[in-house]
């Protein structure tokens, strides 16, 4: 069980850096810093859910299916404000030709390596922690 979660680990670190560098890339090539702010939404998008994830969830309160708390839909909202912004910057940054598209695809498709790494590692571990409940 330790060796697939440290395989898991080790490919999901590969695919991260993977990210990194198409936006770092797509800065340098172009000698242009903006598409950096993608990493940065994308990197913040999974907090508002950390944080209100456990808002609202005690053990006396019922918890139904498809029911959800106020805070933790608040949560999923700026997190979708978040990515949505993460994958729209660089359009409109395109659009307005202040970066090349060529950055602009290159920051998107980072941005959705990155977004997608840290999505995987929460999922992947918390069913892992789940199993051992």
């Amino acid at each position: 069980m330790a060796a697939a979660s440290i395989r898991t680990v080790v490919f999901l670190a590969m695919v991260l850096a993977v990210g990194f560098l198409m936006i770092i890339l797509s800065c340098v090539l172009w000698h242009n810093w903006l598409p950096l702010l993608v990493a940065l939404t994308f990197v913040l998008a999974p907090l508002p859910n950390a944080i209100f994830a456990h808002c609202g969830s005690d053990e006396f309160s019922a918890s139904y299916d498809g029911v959800n708390s106020g805070p933790v839909d608040l949560g999923r909202f700026i997190t979708a404000m978040i990515v949505t912004t993460g994958f729209a910057m660089p359009v409109v940054l395109a659009h307005a030709q202040v970066i090349h598209n060529a950055a602009c695809v290159m920051s998107i498709l980072g941005g959705g390596l990155v977004y997608g790494t840290i999505l995987t590692y929460s999922a992947a571990f918390s069913q892992e922690e789940s199993e051992f409940d």
